[in-house]
């Protein structure tokens, strides 16, 4: 853990449960060498746990994978197949976090993330939204993070070759958080 921090001012020390109606987990690859395909999983869920040290606070998140929405039916089946998520034996994929570094607005959180079996450390660059009071008295707090994987690390291999040359799908794939939590 880093011990170089500099917490936002809005900093609250607390337990947050992840609100998926206010949060979104996305991510995008390239297509056919020119566009992106971008889908989202539906179902999530996760804990924030924030620490009087914010070095020694916690993440642990975890993604329903069979949720996974491209906006095209068949291709979201593909994807829960073997060839991709094999979503019947790998039912989720997890994040436990291992490491968070605070600076002003910006962070860093590296943590482990499990996919298809596989475990690898990746790294989450964000920055925190602020802290509100919503009109239920709730108290919530908004971060935006970003990271990249590649794809065959976690064994998702499957691609075909294009008549034109080329493959289908990229090697790297990038995962997008929006997320909003409520302090419980």
């Amino acid at each position: 853990m880093t011990n170089t921090l500099a917490p936002h001012p809005q900093y609250t020390v607390g337990t947050w449960q992840i609100d998926p109606t206010h949060s979104t987990i996305s991510f995008s690859v390239k297509h056919l060498m020119i566009s992106k395909v971008r889908g989202t999983f539906e179902k999530f869920s996760g804990t924030i746990v924030t620490a009087e040290n914010p070095a020694e606070s916690s993440i642990e998140a975890t993604i329903e994978i069979a949720s996974v929405n491209t906006n095209q039916p068949d291709r979201d089946n593909h994807l829960r197949t073997n060839d991709f998520f094999k979503a019947d034996e790998f039912p989720t994929m997890t994040f436990r976090s291992t490491d968070f570094d605070v600076d002003g607005d910006d962070f860093t959180v590296t943590g482990d993330l499990t996919l298809r079996g596989v475990t690898k450390s990746v790294t989450l660059k964000g920055e925190f939204g602020g802290i509100i009071t919503n009109g239920y008295g709730q108290t919530v707090a908004a971060a935006s993070a970003t990271t990249k994987i590649n794809r065959h690390d976690f064994g998702v291999s499957w691609n075909a070759a294009l008549e034109a040359g080329g493959m289908t799908l990229g090697d790297e794939v990038t995962i997008s958080l929006e997320l909003q939590a409520v302090k419980a």
